[in-house]
């Protein structure tokens, strides 16, 4: 008899116990999660020559508060703990320790900056934690064969310098192209691309090819450079600042070429306002994002959206500033995996949801540009549109263009 209520008693605690909660046995953390908690690391310059990229992360930071206020993720509030590197790698690799040792973060988010990212890719695949939505075009952060815990997120620097080069082989037939670089693996990458699309033209196309330190002054002597070589159109594959300032040396030297900027530098508010915007009438460039100031979209429900997360969220940011529109898409992406992730919130399934996005349609993305990967694509977004500078806003023009690259081996 005893032992027959003993056998019931069991019984009735299982049922017991899987009644209460049966979701409960099916969670799973990681370190940096738990019932509470999501806690998301980042690093940013906040400081330094490439502060005007801070506002990235601030509105990130913003629309995470907005998430959170809403009750978070599947009940999870996102924890966004987020240091300055100033843009240093050596900076970026001890404050990313810092996040993951130190603050035990379950994932790295929307780091800023390709030296800044690849000093701790190494780090951060040995340690199996993920690299997710790198602020960087980069390929080599696309590679999920080498590292499979990192993820980029813009359309890749190659695919803007192959983009770039169907532009000028459709409308330049006879082209002397100056290109303008930073001396680092993003400006690599993106003549790289130029060169590719250009094909067996390039090495007679490109009359000059300069580089430049991200912590040079100035880059007049570049710009005078590239003029002397008789270069018609200038393509600058770089910095936020240095791309304002070839703007306006190529004005004081009465020089005007057709000027192709990077989407990375095209900025009203912090690239082309100091250079002058008279100085930037006619400048091409990329983008995959909406402009909230393009008349069209006036009635825009996802620009109204947009809009209301600025005044409420982040009432101080340059809503002329295309980060701001990029931090907004980089944080819906990281909610969009989070929420698929559910109660699994361990490293493994970030990565696997990550590499898991199909036909992701978001309001500021523009029109017919979607988020996809897979397992072999770590490349989230592969279509852009070319767009030119007119009076004091960017107007697109063409059809959605590819410039797809595969992953580097």
């Amino acid at each position: 008899m005893r032992h027959a209520i003993a056998v019931s008693t069991a019984a009735f605690l299982v049922a017991f116990v899987g009644s209460i909660n049966p979701s409960i046995a099916q969670r799973k953390y990681d370190q940096g999660a738990d019932d509470a908690q999501i806690k998301v690391g980042n690093t940013m310059p906040y400081s330094g020559p490439q502060s005007p990229f801070a506002s990235l992360g601030r509105t990130e930071a913003a629309y995470f508060k907005m998430i959170n206020g809403k009750g978070g993720v599947n009940g999870r509030k996102i924890n966004f703990i987020s240091y300055d590197d100033a843009y240093s790698p050596p900076k970026t690799v001890e404050q990313t320790r810092r996040l993951v040792e130190g603050d035990e973060v379950l994932l790295l988010f929307g780091a800023l900056g390709t030296p800044q990212n690849a000093a701790v890719q190494k780090y951060l695949n040995a340690k199996g934690v993920p690299q997710l939505f790198v602020a960087s075009g980069a390929t080599r952060f696309g590679n999920y064969k080498a590292f499979p815990w990192t993820m980029g997120w813009p359309s890749t620097y190659q695919s803007e310098g192959r983009i770039f080069a169907k532009y000028i082989l459709d409308n330049h037939p006879d082209p002397k192209i100056g290109v303008l670089l930073q001396n680092d693996d993003s400006g690599q990458d993106r003549l790289k691309g130029l060169r590719d699309g250009l094909g067996p033209v390039a090495e007679r196309a490109i009359a000059a090819a300069v580089r430049h330190e991200v912590g040079e002054p100035t880059i007049d002597s570049q710009i005078v450079t590239l003029k002397a070589a008789g270069a018609d159109i200038v393509v600058s594959f770089t910095t936020p600042k240095a791309t304002s300032q070839a703007i306006k040396k190529m004005a004081e030297l009465g020089w005007k070429p057709t000027h192709l900027v990077s989407a990375t530098s095209n900025a009203v508010s912090s690239v082309l306002r100091p250079a002058g915007l008279e100085n930037a009438q006619g400048l091409i460039s990329i983008t995959s994002m909406k402009d909230p100031e393009d008349p069209s979209l006036r009635d825009d429900s996802a620009v109204k959206e947009w809009t209301a997360f600025m005044d409420k969220y982040y009432p101080d940011g340059d809503k002329n500033d295309s980060n701001t529109i990029r931090g907004y898409l980089f944080a819906q992406t990281l909610v969009k995996v989070l929420e698929q992730c559910g109660d699994d919130l361990t490293r493994e399934n970030v990565m696997r949801q990550a590499a898991n996005l199909h036909g992701v349609v978001l309001g500021m993305l523009t029109d017919g540009v979607t988020i996809d990967t897979g397992p072999a694509d770590y490349f989230p977004i592969e279509q852009v549109r070319l767009m030119r500078f007119t009076g004091e806003r960017w107007q697109t023009f063409g059809p959605v263009l590819r410039g797809e690259v595969g992953s580097p081996e």
